[in-house]
C-alpha cells in the first residue's frame, strides 16, 4: 500500500497550520504537503513535522512571498531572473524543512516562445539543484484557464528534452481526469517518470471516494506496479476532515 501524505494546504484547515501536522500524525498519515508554506519561518513547521513524526513531503515554487499572487513564472518569457531567483529562495526553504520534492509551477503563457522559456528553467534548475527532487504538474484548464502545462505528453517531453534524474512528473488524479478523461490510463501512459502522486474526488475535489475514479483499484495499481513514492490528499474537505477519511486505507 502507497504511503499517504496530507496535504494541509487544504486538510484540516479547520485548525492552525502548525497543529495540522499532528492532527495528520493522528488520522494515520505519515507524511505532510503545503503548496506555499512561505507565510510561517520554516524552523516552526519543521519542529512540528518532526514533532508529529511526519515526513515533509512537497512544497510548490516560487514565490516565498507568495500571497495569492501568479502561480509560477518558469514558463514567462523575460522573467526568467525574478523565477531563477525565487528558486533559489524556494530551494533553501525546502531544505530547511528537508522537503523530498519541488514542483516547479510554470505560471500562465502560451505559445513557442513560453515552452522554450520553460524548457530553459528546468534545465537550470536541474543543473542548479542535482541532488533535490523537482517535478512539473499539468493544471487542468477548467481550474486553471491559461496556465501553460496542461498537457501530459508535453510535461513527458519536457522531462525528456532535460534528461536530468531529478526532474520528474507529478501526477495528479483529479487534474489526470480533467484533462485526459480517464485518470488510470493516463497513469498507466506515464508511470515510469511519476515520482509524486496527489488524489482527489472527480468531480468536486472532495474525498478520493466514489465519484468517477475508482480509488481502490488505483491504489492497487499503484502497488502492482511497484510504485514506491507518495500519495497526497490534496482535496477540499465536504465537512471536517477527519469525517471524510474512511477512504484513508488503514495499516
Amino acid at each position: 500500500m502507497p504511503r499517504f501524505a496530507a496535504n494541509l494546504t487544504m486538510l484540516f484547515t479547520e485548525l492552525p497550520m502548525l497543529d495540522r501536522f499532528a492532527a495528520a500524525a493522528d488520522a494515520g498519515f505519515q507524511g505532510v504537503e503545503i503548496l506555499f508554506p512561505y507565510d510561517l519561518p520554516a524552523r516552526d513547521l519543521s519542529r512540528a513535522a518532526i514533532a508529529a513524526g511526519l515526513d515533509f513531503v512537497l512544497l510548490n515554487t516560487p514565490p516565498p512571498n507568495w500571497a495569492g499572487g501568479p502561480r509560477g513564472f518558469a514558463a514567462e518569457p523575460g522573467r526568467e531572473d525574478r523565477f531563477r531567483s525565487d528558486f533559489d529562495r524556494a530551494l533553501r526553504f525546502a531544505g530547511a524543512l528537508r522537503a523530498r520534492h519541488i514542483h516547479i509551477m510554470a505560471g500562465y503563457a502560451q505559445g513557442p516562445q513560453a515552452r522554450d522559456t520553460f524548457a530553459r528553467n528546468l534545465a537550470w534548475a536541474a543543473k542548479r539543484a542535482p541532488h533535490v527532487s523537482l517535478t512539473v504538474e499539468p493544471l487542468n484548464p477548467i481550474d486553471q484557464p491559461g496556465y501553460f502545462l496542461a498537457d501530459f505528453d508535453l510535461a513527458a517531453e519536457l522531462i525528456a528534452e532535460t534528461g536530468a534524474p531529478n526532474l520528474g512528473l507529478q501526477f495528479d488524479t483529479y487534474h489526470a481526469h480533467l484533462i485526459t478523461g480517464d485518470a488510470m490510463a493516463a497513469w498507466r501512459k506515464h508511470a515510469g517518470i511519476i515520482r509524486h502522486i496527489q488524489i482527489g474526488g472527480v468531480p468536486g475535489r472532495h474525498e478520493p471516494i466514489g465519484g468517477m475514479i475508482d480509488y481502490p483499484g488505483f491504489f492497487a495499481a499503484l502497488d502492482h506496479g511497484g510504485y514506491n513514492g507518495w500519495v497526497s490528499a490534496e482535496y477540499n474537505p465536504a465537512g471536517l476532515t477527519a469525517q471524510g477519511l474512511g477512504w484513508l486505507p488503514r495499516p
